[in-house]
This record gives C-alpha cells, structure tokens and sequence, in this order.
C-alpha cells in the first residue's frame, strides 16, 4: 500500500530533525496493510466454500454432518498447531462465558446460512449474507461509533452490487423463511465481528486462542444438531475424495477465515473488515463459473465491479486523525 499525503508530508517535512514522527506513521501505514490483507483473505477463503461443498452435497453429505465435519477438523488442526508452538489453552471463567458466545455467534451464521440452501437459491443466500456490514455499522452506531463517510459510501455501494448479484436471472423463487435465515447469518456475523473488535475482556487472547474456542464450541453445537437430525451419520463420506473435500472445508473457509477475520477486525475494525467480506461472493461466483461452469451474467459482472470499487475506496481514502 503505498504512503497517504499526510505520510508523505511526514518523510518531506520532518525527516531530518523530527525523524522519529515518521517510524511511528510508518508502522500504523504497515498495520494497516497487515489489516487489509487479512480481510481479503477471511472473504477469498470463506469464498471457496462451494470448492468443498459442492461435491459434498452432490455425495449425499448432511448439512449437519457436513458442518461438523468442517469445524472438528479445524479444531483438531488448530490445537496441534498451539501445541507445537507452546500457547496456552487457559483462559479465565468470564473470558470463557464470552469465547463461547462468540462460537455460538459464529457457528450459527454457518448454520443458517446452509439451512437457507433448503428454501431459497444458495446464490441468493451466500450474497444476502452481504448484508451484514449494514448491520455492523447500524450496530457500532447504537454503541455510538459512527464511521466516518467514506466508509458509509462504501457501504452503500456494496450493498448495490450485492443485490445485483443476488439476481443474476430474471426470476427467483423467493422464501420468506430462507430469506429470514439468510438475514439472521448476516446479525450472527455483525455481532461476531463487533464483539471481537470492543471487548475489553478477551483483548488480550490470542487470535489462535480465539480460534480454537471458537471452532471448539461449533464443533460440540453441530454433533448435537446432528444427532437431532435423523440422518446417518456417514451418510456419503465413503470415499477419499470426500474425506479430501471435508478436510478443505475445515481448512480454507473455516480455520483459515476465522483465523484471518480475528486478526483484520482486531487491526482495521469491524466496520472496514465486513466491507472487505465481498470477496466471498466474488469467490464463490468465480469458482462456480470457472470450475462448476455456472452462468455468468453481465448484472452479475457489474455487481462484481462496484463491490470491487467500493473496497478499493475504502483502503486508498486518507484516513482521518
């Protein structure tokens, strides 16, 4: 990312004597990139989810053992991980009560976002989800944090190329129930991100931490549900292939997205992490169109340009002081 006007000022003006200003401008410059590229990565990673599910759903996996599948094997993944690195799995009781709301928060935007799949197009669904940076923001204004305009603009823009990208044909077939599912995924996301970016309790966790218990509390939730759900157990999981399709759903769009969404919202905020979230329809439209040979329409390209547009406005605007 290259410098803004006002740390381009820094290294003309005060380079010689006030050399110090410039290290400090220059590393908040360099977390914000740090920011920015994880947001991106979060929306790429959670995007491939039809990478994965796909072929999934097409073996005769359950959503309920699909889902499990995906956040046990995170979970698995993540604690080896911590343990070779030497991380502490110890975290007090009220920091434990508020881990586990922020499992539930973001297990059950993935539950609702498949239960929505039963009543309304997957497409459709995936990009109402989109809708969760306006429910941020609503959000952080009821905590009385107002984003400043460029990011309202942003918002607004986004949210024009979501809708045409929610209606890439003449007709749907719409649901009120899908629709309000698919609503709900958006708030139990919003509240996730605004959660992990105001919380004095958890700050000083990990985001490895944050993730395990996370992933943790997803995995427990998902068994119970599974069990609920009347469905064989490894009903479609027979092969290698679907076994190397759970594994990629644990890892892309679950361990690698939460991952890398805890480490953008706690840098750039919750407000600029949700904007950057539209690389995960942009994700899903392209690897359906390219690996699945979905139809791509020229409503859908234009939504693709203006969600592109607003993102790039929003990293290359000057930040206030």
């Amino acid at each position: 990312m290259r410098p803004t006007s006002a740390v381009s000022e820094v290294v003309v003006g005060h380079f010689g004597k006030n050399h110090r200003i410039f290290a400090p401008a220059m590393k908040k410059q360099s977390n914000i990139a740090i920011g920015m590229a994880a947001g991106i990565a979060a929306g790429v990673s959670y995007g491939m989810n039809p990478l994965f599910a796909k072929p999934l759903l097409a073996d005769g996996v359950s959503i309920p053992t699909m889902l499990f599948f995906r956040y046990a094997i995170s979970v698995i993944i993540m604690a080896v991980w911590m343990k070779l690195k030497g991380e502490s799995f110890r975290v007090k009781a009220n920091e434990l009560r508020l881990l586990v709301v922020l499992g539930l928060l973001f297990s059950l935007s993935s539950l609702f976002l498949f239960e929505s799949y039963r009543y309304i197009p997957s497409g459709l669904a995936t990009t109402l989800v989109y809708l969760y940076p306006i429910f941020v923001a609503l959000i952080m204004v009821v905590l009385k944090s107002y984003p400043n305009w460029q990011t309202w603009i942003a918002i607004a823009v986004t949210f024009v190329g979501v809708i045409l990208l929610s209606l890439p044909s003449g007709k749907l077939s719409l649901h009120a129930g899908g629709m309000i599912l698919a609503a709900l995924s958006a708030l139990s996301y919003a509240f996730y991100l605004v959660i992990v970016n105001r919380s004095t309790r958890i700050r000083h966790i990990s985001n490895h931490t944050l993730t395990f218990y996370a992933l943790a509390v997803g995995t427990v939730l998902f068994l119970c549900y599974q069990y609920t759900s009347h469905v064989p157990f490894m009903n479609g999981v027979s092969t290698w292939k679907s076994a190397l399709n759970l594994t990629g759903l644990a890892i892309f769009p679950t361990m690698i997205s939460l991952l890398t969404l805890a480490i953008a919202t706690r840098i750039i905020g919750p407000t600029r992490t949700a904007i950057l979230g539209v690389f995960e329809p942009i994700t899903a439209i392209l690897i359906g169109t390219l690996l699945f040979l979905e139809p791509i329409t020229p409503r859908m390209v234009i939504g693709i340009t203006l969600c592109l547009a607003a993102v790039l406005f929003m990293s290359l605007h000057r930040p206030s002081k």
